[in-house]
């Protein structure tokens, strides 16, 4: 909720299928353009084919982030995934 208090739009999703939806909707039906979708990694890992589609495309950006139960490192590797296929290295280090 504290991205809706910052004025961003919130689409909640309990489930991954729910997730998958939501993001469909976003990316496809939606009246609206959305340039970047932030998504707790709890359920990016359980859509990754969806979020996959999108890996090589400007926009939407999506960006995986630490859920409420904390970060399962997943973000980190799925940002440091994208640095290398951007700059051709690893430039975040590990």
């Amino acid at each position: 909720m504290g991205f809706k208090a910052l004025g961003l739009d919130t689409f909640p999703a309990e489930n991954s299928a729910e997730a998958h939806k939501i993001l469909r909707h976003l990316t496809r039906d939606s009246e609206e353009e959305y340039a970047i979708i932030y998504i707790e990694e709890n359920l990016a890992m359980q859509i990754q084919a969806e979020i996959d589609k999108f890996k090589d495309s400007p926009s939407p950006a999506i960006i995986v982030i630490p859920g409420r139960e904390g970060s399962t490192g997943y973000g980190r590797e799925a940002l440091k995934s994208a640095v290398e296929r951007a700059v051709g290295t690893n430039i975040l280090g590990d």
